[in-house]
This record gives C-alpha cells, structure tokens and sequence, in this order.
C-alpha cells in the first residue's frame, strides 16, 4: 500500500529525539508521504520547515481553537505570507472546540472566520477541526455561502448525521485510529459504513489516538504514522472494500485535495 497521513504532528515534541527514524519506519510501511499539522504560530512555522527540508513532507498553517486568543486580524498578513510558502497545503487545523473551551467561544468564532478568509483568498483548503460545537460549527461554515473553501473534517468522530451534514457541504472525512477504540468508537463505526469511497482520507493524528487494539501492543503510547496502514485495514473491514482498494481511493482523495 500506498499512503498519505494527511495528518501528524511531526514538529510536537515527542518526536524531537527520533524524528528520522519516525519517518524511515512510516515509509518502511508504505507511508511514503506526510501532511505536517500546524496549530498554533510556532507550530506552523516548524511544519513548513521540516516540509522545506523533505519532499515527501508538506504543512498545514493555522491556529487550533485551543490556541484562538493567540491570534486576532491583525495576525492576517503573517497568515497570509506563511500560507503562500512553497510546501503548504492547507490552512489550519482550525475550527471550533467547545469540549475542553481552553478558549473563549467568541475567541475561538473569530479565528476561524479568519482562517476561513485565509483559505478564500489563497484558494487553499482548510484543515477542519470540531468537538462538540457542530451547529455552530456549521453555521460558520455556511456563512462562507458559495464561497466555502474545500476542506477534510479531520478527526471525524461523529455519526452518521454529522457525517451527512459534512458530505453534503463537499468536504472529505478524515478517519483516525479512533475507529480502534472500543470505549468510544461506535458512533464513528456505524457512520463508516456510510463513507463514500471518493472523500475519505486517512490519518494518524500522531503523536495521538494510538490504535488502541494493535497486537502486540506497543510499550510506549506515542502514535506514530507507521500505524497508518493499521487504521487502513480496520476502515476497509467496515466499508467492505480490500485495504489496497481503500488506500488507492484515500491516496487519490488527498492528491487531488491538497494538491500534491
């Protein structure tokens, strides 16, 4: 198989002693290219420097909800300079994060109206973040109107009427090794089985969400992208489809996405 995680916190910390060795084993595995997550400032400058260093890696840039009182419009035009670099490909992970509110709600509204425009002007698609804010979330989204940049739910968690309210809005849908997770998987399971074959993309979301059923079970719980090909087979087992079928068809969808 063939792959793109078209998510991976590359530039986090964990993998400052090891980074090399992280990508020899993902690409080892078939893993051969890598979408670096920026959300924050700094984050995003790291990710589009390891891109700059690496041609089978490229970064998102953007600010995560978490991070939404780091940024106001007067942020605009650093956004705007990074966004234009060679190496990036999407803008964000932004969004709407009402679950751990480590940002005010209008705070986090305002960033990503800002992310939004970014991605408008640029013609970049963004990289989508949501938990447990869909309506407003949604809102946001269709303030943009016809306008709406292209863009992945990354990290879909929901069922099947929130993925219905996002295929219906054009966007793809990224599938984590949280579809592994027995504790709390369900919903995304049963909305699987509804995900059309042309907008499904796969991640790892690493150094996160490690598969919680991988057998022998690592010792260290840091994900890395070399599972990739893991949440690859789970995802084919509940569409139906062989894991090659499924990693030409998420291969596909991120090329065409985010232009690589």
């Amino acid at each position: 198989m063939k792959l793109v995680d078209i998510g991976v916190n590359l530039a986090h910390d964990s993998f400052d002693a090891d980074r090399a060795e992280v990508m020899s084993r993902a690409r080892a595995v078939g893993v051969e290219r890598m979408i670096v997550t920026g959300s924050s400032l700094p984050s995003s400058a790291a990710a589009l420097a390891l891109a700059q260093q690496d041609s089978g890696l490229f970064a998102t840039v953007g600010v995560h909800p978490h991070h939404a009182t780091d940024i106001d419009a007067s942020h605009l035009p650093e956004l705007l300079s990074m966004a234009g670099r060679p190496g990036v490909v999407a803008v964000g992970e932004c969004g709407l994060d009402f679950f751990r509110d480590f940002s005010p709600r209008d705070r986090q509204e305002e960033a990503f109206r800002l992310q939004l425009e970014i991605a408008m002007q640029t013609g970049l698609p963004v990289f989508l973040h949501q938990r447990d804010a869909h309506d407003r979330f949604l809102a946001i989204l269709d303030e943009c109107g016809t306008k709406q940049p292209a863009g992945v739910a990354h990290c879909f968690t929901g069922g099947p009427a929130e993925l219905t309210d996002y295929l219906d809005r054009g966007l793809y849908v990224g599938v984590t090794g949280w579809i592994c997770d027995e504790r709390r998987g369900d919903a995304l399971r049963v909305a699987a089985r509804h995900l059309p074959l042309d907008r499904v993309l796969v991640e790892t979301d690493a150094p996160y969400l490690l598969p919680r059923d991988l057998d022998p079970r690592p010792r260290s719980r840091r994900n890395e992208p070399m599972h990739l090909p893991h949440v690859v087979r789970a995802l084919a087992a509940l569409l139906g489809v062989t894991p090659a079928r499924l990693a030409e068809a998420s291969t596909r969808n991120a090329e065409a996405l985010f232009g690589l």
